[in-house]
């Protein structure tokens, strides 16, 4: 016992003299425990946060067509186009056995059929509008690799095959239908009638593809349609037909889904993060009102950082970080019913040139999430997002070299939707970020 008081003895004279200031100290916290098993808790480690910006993500082959577009009060102009190859299982209009039947078909009408996913964004109590375009390049990326991403982008038309104005109901409602241009669908018709589209080439050669592009007059929301069971369809039907007689259809699926991506972009014009930096680099929380913030889509990501953990091996000859509890507390008012929380946050290991190295893992070597607590109370002091780091802090204590290494914060849907939070640091007014940590002698 009395060793273990000299212990004690030592981390107080170590770091009494720090404050919780910026100046690269840190203290131990009055709330500290002494156990048997000689073991204390320090939560007055500094912790820095940041906001970093991704060059660029994934977004292709992601099964979900992300359209829309919406001011956030925050972050900026946010707005989804999404770009598509379309294909069939057959280029041939229904043939009953005689090479001449196909004569007798005439053309009705042509949509396109988009189902819902369940995804929405913003106010949905709004009308959105959406145009579709026909691409004048092929959806082909403009790189070696196979990707598309966030800030990909394709040619197309500027005349609209298609537009509709409606209020999403992406939870009570199955699917919304787009009227196309008859020009257009009769044209297509006309091609694989004569027999001059017979093949994915043909047709392809013929139409490249489209894009779905929402009106910047209407800023309200962002949607997302599912790829699988999205389509265009082509209703023909018998000259002459009896009135009750069903016409026939051609579904153009997207089967490739490699070949369907969204271009999201933000204009962060006027807004705190207007001058967040290339992606090498990061934006201090000290010049964003001591927040963090995180952007699924457009790549925007808090990075976490813990400048004197290795002051730590001076605590004890022999000692061990043995677990450590970091709570990130969303900033009050910046979450809404339009703009809601996630129910948890991806956390990766990144460097000092926000590189991502790996997925956070814990002592058993698996993956380790950020999971909000969603009890609230009347100040809302207990929602917030809590991570296990023990095992990375505990890592980087021990490290030999100078380098070190940085949690970086993303959502789990980060290439697929436009959810978004906002985070205080340590110096925030109501919502600190908290680190505790529970060091062992031995």
């Amino acid at each position: 016992m009395q060793k273990f008081i000299l212990i004690l003895l030592f981390v107080l004279t170590l770091f009494s003299c720090g404050t919780d200031t910026d100046t690269g100290e840190f203290t131990v916290g009055s709330d500290y425990l002494a156990l048997s098993n000689k073991v204390i808790m320090i939560d007055t480690v500094t912790v820095e946060m940041s906001t970093i910006n991704f060059d660029s993500l994934v977004t292709s082959n992601r099964s979900r067509i992300l359209i829309g577009n919406y001011d956030d009060p925050v972050f900026g102009k946010v707005k989804s186009d999404s770009y598509f190859q379309l294909s069939t299982t057959t280029y041939a209009l229904n043939n009953t056995g005689s090479d001449t039947q196909a004569v007798n078909y005439v053309f009705d009408s042509i949509s396109m059929i988009l189902k819902y996913d369940n995804y929405y964004y913003g106010d949905t109590t709004r009308v959105q509008t959406f145009n579709i375009h026909r691409l004048t390049q092929k959806v082909k990326p403009n790189t070696d690799d196979s990707n598309f991403y966030n800030n990909s982008t394709l040619a197309y038309d500027s005349q609209s095959l298609g537009t509709i104005s409606f209020k999403p109901r992406p939870t009570e409602k199955d699917s919304i239908n787009i009227r196309m241009n008859d020009e257009f669908g009769s044209a297509l018709f006309q091609k694989i009638k004569k027999r001059e589209i017979t093949d994915f080439d043909s047709f392809t050669e013929y139409l490249k593809g489209l894009v779905l592009v929402p009106d910047t007059s209407n800023s309200a929301n962002v949607i997302g349609f599912n790829v699988s069971t999205s389509k265009v369809r082509m209703y023909y039907s018998k000259y002459q037909a009896e009135a009750d007689e069903e016409p026939y259809i051609i579904d153009f699926t997207i089967a490739d889904v490699a070949k369907q991506f969204n271009s999201i972009s933000l204009d962060r014009t006027g807004t705190i993060l207007q001058n967040l930096p290339v992606s090498s680099s990061k934006l201090s929380s000290k010049l964003t009102n001591n927040q963090g913030f995180i952007q699924s889509g457009t790549g925007v990501a808090c990075k976490i950082e813990f400048p004197n953990i290795k002051q730590f091996k001076n605590i004890a000859t022999n000692g061990a970080i043995v677990d450590a509890q970091l709570v990130l507390k969303p900033v009050n008012n910046s979450y809404s019913e339009k703009y809601p929380l996630a129910d948890s946050l991806s956390v990766y290991v990144g460097d000092n040139l926000n590189r991502i190295s790996s997925t956070l893992v814990n002592s058993a070597n698996s993956t380790v999430y950020g999971i909000l607590n969603k009890k609230s109370d009347e100040f809302n002091e207990n929602i917030g997002y809590t991570i296990p780091i023990g095992n990375f802090l505990q890592k980087e204590m021990l490290k030999q070299s100078d380098s070190r290494s940085s949690l970086i914060l993303t959502l789990p849907s980060i290439s697929k939707s436009v959810n978004r939070i906002v985070l205080g640091d340590q110096k925030h007014l109501n919502n600190k970020i908290q680190l505790k940590i529970y060091y062992i002698s031995y």
